[in-house]
């Protein structure tokens, strides 16, 4: 009797000792006690952030530069030449000038300091709520910083009684807080939490993250819906003419069939400067493509052909305030002539501006924003050569900017060594799959680019030779002795012929081809396609684009 008594206890001890070790974790310190916790939408992230919190007589609140980059902006930077701190986002610009204590957002200043501290800068992000659309605010009582951002869905819900907020979903955890009836609670998105039963996962309005009773909870509502993102294929093409030429002169009758979006040559850089080829015609120009519901995005060119041009680009991207400057005649010309965008095409450009040239798409997108214009970009294909090919970061790009447009084209180009395609099935493919994969693009940001023009190589013993042919003219080098064959790798169709001792090659750009580059827009599921150039293409193709793009 004695030894069950004893057998009794020792299973009452175990299973006692078990409840404690099961309910012992939610009772522990977490390290977020005795210091000023920050929590960021729907965590608590005291634990895990890089530096502290500042809290200012005046109630300025600030927080590290690299938890600003963590959890905000990875594109917060630090320009030494002039010792500012700069953000953009959210259509704003806010540029810290820390020798002077000011800031700067869209040109309003403000007095404003940073606060270095063991080498670490301190940025007052309750001063910039704007630039990231969030809210900033400091719960004393608790010694806690929330900061909730304003473009994130929002759900509520209001407390049915007096209730305990739990640090885990059951009745043995510790209380986080005690709520009166009727206290307003934030819901935590489904996708952020882990599954459980009879328990909702909220914040409350002082910044506890933890578990309330299902049953203890009603009138829950959405404040607040995620902006809903443009779901538009793109259909553009570029319309070129010279600094020394005039916008065409479309009447009422003419139509562009399957575009939707049309990018003339309207700016280019020359002197640092920009310059505009707009004129009475360019006017016309945007009035015509606006009165047929075609967006209008001009082109902006650097034009560099030449050392002296390339080391001119390079002098004014790798100062602040001089790409500042440039930028703020963009959007004065965008402004000026209501534009729906703008096409940045920089090409030839020295790798060491590779990360210049970024800051300048970053500066510039906020910029645009703000005045409602999108803005697209040019690249070529990755893993080239330097100063046409690396000096392009992909990914940042296509992070930053509304549209990256890659110019599928000129894979032999015209001083290429040897004859091949100008943009072969299989050679496309590759490089969107290295946009995608490698250099981990959004395929739904990617425009692909596709040439309306194709090379006709001459090759001697001693020479070989290219000649630009538009896709219109194709035809003319057909003759009807000659063999049409069907490049199944280069869904190309491809012709040779050997005339007075020199070989004629073509790989055909035409109906066929650029109809299976399209195929590729939607394998892909990419953002559109853009087609150079307008002039060079049979009238023909448009049927195709419309039916592959737009319907």
């Amino acid at each position: 009797m004695k030894t069950i008594k004893n057998i009794i206890l020792v299973i009452l001890f175990g299973t006692f000792v078990s409840f404690c070790l099961y309910i012992a974790p939610n009772y522990k310190k977490d390290g977020t006690e005795n210091v000023t916790n920050l929590v960021i939408n729907y965590t608590n992230v005291t634990s895990k952030k890089k530096g502290e919190v500042i809290i200012e007589d005046d109630g300025t609140i600030y927080i590290s530069k690299q938890d600003i980059e963590n959890y905000y902006d990875k594109y917060l930077y630090y320009d030494e030449q002039y010792n500012y701190i700069i953000a953009a986002s959210n259509g704003k610009t806010a540029c810290f000038h820390i020798d002077d204590e000011i800031l700067d957002i869209n040109g309003n200043k403000s007095n404003s300091k940073i606060i270095k501290k063991n080498d670490t800068y301190y940025i007052p992000i309750s001063k910039i709520e704007e630039v990231y659309n969030i809210n900033v605010k400091y719960i004393e009582k608790n010694n806690t910083v929330v900061i909730e951002s304003l473009d994130r869905k929002l759900q509520t819900a209001k407390t049915t009684k007096s209730t305990n907020v739990k640090y885990k979903n059951t009745e043995f955890s510790k209380s986080l807080e005690k709520l009166d009836e009727g206290s307003k609670v934030s819901i935590v998105p489904n996708e952020e939490i882990i599954n459980y039963e009879g328990w909702t996962l909220v914040k409350t309005e002082n910044g506890k993250i933890g578990y309330i009773k299902n049953e203890n909870l009603t009138e829950s509502i959405i404040e607040r819906e995620e902006p809903v993102k443009e779901n538009k294929t793109i259909s553009l093409v570029w319309e070129y003419f010279s600094e020394y030429a005039k916008a065409p002169e479309n009447d009422e009758n003419v139509k562009y069939n399957g575009v939707n979006v049309v990018s003339p040559s309207f700016f280019y850089i020359q002197d640092s400067k920009l310059k505009e080829n707009v004129g009475t015609e360019g006017v016309n120009y945007i009035n015509w493509a606006k009165a047929n519901n075609y967006e209008v995005w001009p082109m902006v060119a650097n034009n560099s052909d030449n050392k002296e041009k390339m080391d001119e680009f390079s002098e004014w991207i790798r100062d602040y305030k001089k790409r500042q400057n440039m930028i703020n005649q963009i959007v004065n010309y965008v402004k000026k002539y209501n534009l729906d965008g703008i096409n940045i095409d920089f090409e030839n450009i020295y790798l060491k501006d590779k990360d210049y040239l970024s800051r300048f798409i970053i500066e510039l997108k906020p910029k645009l924003e703000a005045v409602n214009a999108k803005l697209s970009v040019d690249v070529t294909e990755p893993d080239g050569s330097e100063n046409w090919s690396l000096c392009f970061d992909r990914n940042l790009i296509g992070d930053v900017a509304d549209y990256i447009v890659f110019m599928a084209y000129d894979q032999h180009g015209k001083s290429s060594e040897v004859a091949g395609s100008t943009a072969a099935y299989y050679w496309v493919e590759r490089n969107i799959n290295k946009f995608i994969n490698q250099e981990e693009v959004d395929p739904s940001k990617i425009i692909l680019g596709i040439p309306f023009y194709t090379i006709l190589w001459k090759q001697s013993d001693n020479e070989l030779k290219g000649d630009f042919v538009a896709t219109k003219n194709v035809d003319k080098y057909i003759t009807s002795d000659l063999e049409v064959q069907w490049l199944e790798d280069s869904k190309q169709n491809y012709i040779e012929y050997n005339k007075n001792n020199v070989t004629y090659k073509m790989w055909i750009e035409d109906e066929q081809s650029i109809s299976e580059k399209l195929n590729l827009v939607n394998k892909y599921n990419l953002a559109g396609a853009a087609f150079w150039q307008k002039g060079y293409e049979d009238e023909s193709i448009w049927t195709i684009v419309k039916q592959k793009l737009m319907e």
